[in-house]
């Protein structure tokens, strides 16, 4: 579309329908929220986690509920794609773990082999090489049901549980989700039970070659060539000298493992508050032989029922919950709405996460930062050894901006997080999301990390969540060498045409949104070079619906950058926010995501996506948020309406 065709286009708006718009989103917003003040929207993933709930209850022989399965196949079936596999998102590209889990679990649930969706799921699998093609954590569970030999696994013997702390492997090196999903793990590796699969059910039909005679498994993509070498060479050696291990090393690296779990177990949130860890975590006290009646068998098992979704026709298991990050984003969003009913909604917000602070625990975290005090949110309602850094600066701006200019009840925690967050800086000016200098690259080529995603190293959106957060509580670049140091990091992490990689959310846009709020927050003025770039690709990128959007294919290993996808309003919020915060207010790309925001509001108020906008890790696992659609239209509308009218606190205000 031409500049002179958008301009005759130019969207006019009147005050009142503007105004009448975002009422309706903030009156819908809060009908929404408990009783209590919080928010907590769904949180759904791909086929792999409803999949795995159903084969965990058959792995224990659970009694078979007809009518939970019946919902889970009706939604596993309605998920399929047109290609006959399950993508990671809506409308993605096959994935090969995801289909053969889905498959599986369908086949578990009785579905007829030869039914047209099981026959296309078959012939789209063997399409693409078969079920030995899975990724390593589809192949543990497949040798935890005996589809799959051991050996399809790489070696990792629960000894690594004794490794000192100077030792290239160790689990405070990895990612919080990589050490609570692998400790249980390395037990059942290392005992291998197997599934008592009363149902006798196979998938042997998903392989081009029995899987027994299969001798290469794959590797990842990312993973280079002398590395795998180097790590194929530690496996083989591994593997001969296993059986030789001293039986009492082995009990003694067990009890290591159980220790761990028990110590993290979380109560009825759940090992990591995360669901394959989880699930790992009740296999791990079966195997060890834990009655059914201990309370902690009781609690890992309760953890996972508490994810499941139950609709009319349909169920699905989340992968966790967001309440935090849900209850953090509505109070902004109807903070910038304002008056005096949406404040007094944000304050029943504020006050339900003010107690869920971590004040007690030093979590996984201390290993790095040992003279830190604890200080953080968590993302789920409890998951105290592991707070979010992301999360931590979210409340604290919402905190902060709900008491401005007035009495502020929140100084302490406000003062305990700044604290927290200040000393889980890396070394590089920036922040990961819940480990500091979790840097070790290297360990991302072990054969175990085949999906690439086993640290948490800083990245930009987390950082400038940081960033946004320090200056937002009065620190200035020119002051503050650790503010400094984080805007630095931004403006050197700008990509070449002009955006910024978003690891926690799809991707570019989300990554540019966060960057341009922190920029701005700081004080980097609007002629800046890096904010004109920004603007031009935003810019550049906008559909011609006058949305934005953008999908999971942008994350690749060699960097190409955006690419296109359906507009969505949670993406057409972000870039709005972008150029707003780098002074874009009066634009004209601004005016048209505003009118795609109205024109697409339901009549309930809200907005619906079925696009996945977040990503849990990049290629390998995507989300999502249900809340997204809810909360971030609202918040870019209410500001655009508030810089319009010259009442918004955007320069004071860090997001």
């Amino acid at each position: 579309m031409t500049a002179t065709a958008l301009a005759a286009e130019t969207p006019s708006f009147s005050a009142d329908t503007l105004d009448a718009s975002i009422a309706r989103a903030a009156r819908a917003l809060t009908a929404l929220g408990a009783a209590d003040g919080h928010w907590c929207f769904e949180l759904e993933a791909d086929a792999t986690i409803p999949a795995e709930y159903v084969l965990m209850r058959h792995y224990r022989d659970e009694p078979i509920d007809r009518v939970i399965e019946g919902k889970i196949g009706n939604y596993l079936r309605r998920i399929q794609g047109a290609h006959g596999g399950w993508p990671l998102f809506h409308a993605g590209a096959f994935d090969m773990s995801a289909s053969v889990k889905a498959y599986f679990a369908l086949k578990m649930i009785g579905d007829d082999i030869d039914a047209p969706h099981m026959a296309r799921a078959r012939e789209a699998i063997l399409a693409h090489g078969g079920a030995a093609r899975s990724n390593v954590f589809t192949r543990a569970l497949l040798a935890l049901y005996g589809q799959v030999p051991w050996r399809a696994v790489p070696a990792m013997p629960v000894e690594i549980m004794l490794l000192p702390k100077w030792f290239p492997f160790h689990i405070d090196k990895i990612s919080y989700w990589g050490r609570t999903v692998l400790v249980p793990l390395l037990v059942l590796q290392s005992l291998k039970p197997q599934a008592v699969n009363r149902l006798g059910v196979h998938i042997r039909e998903l392989f081009t070659t029995p899987p027994e005679a299969v001798k290469e498994w794959p590797k990842g993509a990312h993973q280079h060539p002398a590395l795998i070498a180097v790590f194929g060479a530690v496996d083989k050696l591994l593997r001969a000298a296993e059986p030789y291990f001293p039986k009492g090393l082995r009990a003694r690296a067990i009890k290591a493992a159980e220790a761990f779990v028990t110590t993290r177990l979380n109560g009825f949130d759940g090992l990591g508050a995360i669901f394959p860890a989880m699930v790992n975590s009740l296999e791990m006290y079966d195997v060890l032989g834990v009655p059914a009646d201990d309370e902690r068998v009781k609690l890992a098992r309760e953890s996972i029922e508490r994810l499941l979704v139950i609709k009319d026709d349909e169920a699905y298991c989340q992968p966790c919950v967001s309440p935090v990050w849900d209850t953090a984003l509505a109070c902004h969003a109807l903070l910038e709405v304002g008056g005096a009913e949406n404040e007094a909604r944000v304050r029943a917000g504020l006050e339900w996460l003010a107690p869920l602070q971590v004040l007690d625990v030093k979590g996984d975290w201390a290993a790095q930062r040992p003279d830190l005090r604890p200080g953080g949110w968590a993302f789920q309602y409890a998951n105290a050894y592991y707070p979010d850094v992301d999360d931590t600066a979210v409340v604290v701006t919402a905190m902060d901006r709900a008491h401005r200019g007035g009495p502020q009840p929140y100084d302490e925690a406000i003062a305990r997080a700044r604290e927290w967050i200040e000393g889980m800086q890396s070394r590089n000016g920036a922040w990961g999301a819940f480990d500091a200098d979790n840097e070790y690259y290297y360990l991302n080529h072990i054969p175990f990390a085949d999906h690439g995603a086993l640290l948490d190293p800083p990245t930009a959106d987390v950082s400038a969540r940081c960033v946004s957060m320090l200056a937002q509580l009065g620190d200035r670049p020119e002051t503050s060498p650790r503010l400094k140091a984080g805007v630095d990091y931004l403006l050197a992490e700008q990509m070449p045409d002009g955006s910024w990689f978003g690891r926690w959310g799809m991707n570019y846009i989300y990554g540019t949104w966060s960057t341009l709020c922190a920029l701005n927050a700081a004080g980097v003025r609007p002629e800046h070079r890096a904010m004109r770039r920004a603007v031009d690709w935003l810019v550049a990128i906008q559909n011609e619906d006058g949305g934005w959007g953008e999908d999971g294919d942008s994350y690749k290993l060699d960097y190409r950058g955006y690419e296109k996808a359906p507009s969505t309003a949670s993406q057409t919020a972000w870039a709005v926010l972008a150029l707003m915060a780098a002074g874009e207010v009066d634009h004209l790309a601004v005016a048209r995501g505003i009118a795609y925001l109205q024109a697409r509001q339901a009549e309930d108020g809200l907005w619906t996506e079925e696009l996945f906008t977040a990503t849990g890790f990049p290629r390998v696992f995507y989300l999502r948020y249900h809340g997204y659609a809810k909360f971030f239209p609202l918040w870019a509308l209410a500001r655009y309406r508030n810089l319009q009218r010259g009442n918004s606190k955007i320069v004071q205000t860090g997001l």
